[in-house]
């Protein structure tokens, strides 16, 4: 298998394969790798490994030196007049009152060309802004649409669990994320909970889906008739993570007889479908005999046939809530952002 290293053009953003040609490489390292664009500077990201050619791209382009002090001083350069130019950028947006945000600007020497990178819930006519920017600048002016995820990808942050975001750190690629799986693992529906800093489904829903489809696979839904160790009962509740039940015995009592039995422990006799009920367990209603003057079931016995006195149906004891609406308004995200996103958000494409 090919020898890789995996190197970034920017602090944030996707990472790239690169041919180490015989050098030891670090993560943190400094490098000149090259590109389509030509030379550029890059940092090494993860230390050098195998990978299966199949996944690697046609052409694996070489690391061509480590970089100089000169070369450090570069990229700070050029990194200091990407944000000059993006604060001349946001003046220009605000004067010009364009319903837009800027997220990130990047220049590339190479082919002396600035790429700004915004966000905009549509359609937005930037023509007279690109005007602007290339009397100023002088060079090349692209302005690329980007989705909410690649936002948060390029600004960075830090999520809920107190670790930067996995885009930024280390997810290569975004996977599409539904709210079935926020359901699946018995999550609050409240989108603030189950929302990360671009606004969407949370990307860590999906890292332990396989374990809870398969633990819910074998576990029982609530309503499902269950044999265990002290008798017969049906399932009232369920936790997928620790693999219990709650049963409630069938003991004929007038209080309420619930015991929690691990998944190992318990037999299946039936399992209820997405809408069961849960309530007590009602003994089977018994048979009605046939009237004797019914026959053979002709009119005059269909006609003679005693009807049970009319009146409300029995309710069980406990009855399962209705299920909530959803309150988390956001369609299933399909994994790519909306509009017009770049195909190279996260630095120069190699």
């Amino acid at each position: 298998m090919p020898r890789v290293v995996s190197v970034r053009f920017r602090e944030t953003g996707k990472s790239y394969h690169f041919d180490p040609t015989g050098f030891d490489l670090m993560p943190g390292d400094h490098v000149i790798v090259q590109t389509v664009h030509g030379p550029e500077f890059a940092h090494v990201t993860e230390s050098i490994r195998e990978i299966p050619a199949d996944k690697l791209p046609a052409e694996l382009r070489p690391v061509l030196r480590m970089a100089s002090e000169e070369d450090l001083e570069k990229n700070r350069e050029r990194r200091r007049f990407e944000r000059e130019a993006s604060a001349a950028c946001q003046e220009r947006i605000e004067d010009r009152r364009l319903d837009m945000s800027l997220a990130d600007c990047e220049y590339i020497p190479s082919t002396s060309r600035l790429i700004f990178y915004f966000t905009a819930e549509g359609r937005v006519d930037f023509r007279e802004l690109v005007k602007d920017l290339a009397a100023k600048f002088r060079m090349r002016i692209e302005l690329r649409q980007i989705g909410v995820r690649d936002e948060a990808r390029q600004v960075g942050g830090l999520a809920v669990c107190g670790r930067e975001l996995c885009c930024t750190s280390f997810l290569p690629d975004f996977v599409p994320v539904s709210i079935r799986m926020a359901k699946e693992q018995n999550l609050s529906m409240n989108p603030t909970k189950i929302s990360g800093m671009c606004g969407r489904l949370m990307c860590c829903l999906k890292y332990e889906q396989a374990a809870y489809e398969d633990a819910n696979r074998r576990m029982p839904r609530p309503g499902s008739i269950v044999q265990t160790p002290e008798g017969r009962g049906m399932v009232m509740a369920t936790h997928v993570l620790r693999e219990v039940v709650r049963v409630r015995l069938d003991r004929h009592s007038e209080q309420d007889d619930l015991s929690l039995f691990r998944l190992d422990e318990i037999e299946i006799l039936s399992r209820a479908g997405k809408s069961s009920r849960k309530g007590r367990i009602q003994p089977a209603p018994p048979v009605r005999e046939r009237d004797s003057r019914a026959g053979d079931g002709g009119r005059n016995g269909d006609r003679d046939r005693k009807e049970p006195a009319s009146g409300p149906a029995e309710e069980p004891d406990t009855e399962e809530p209705p299920d909530m609406p959803d309150m988390f308004d956001l369609p299933d995200d399909p994994g790519e952002p909306e509009g017009a996103a770049s195909e190279d958000p996260g630095g120069v494409n190699p």
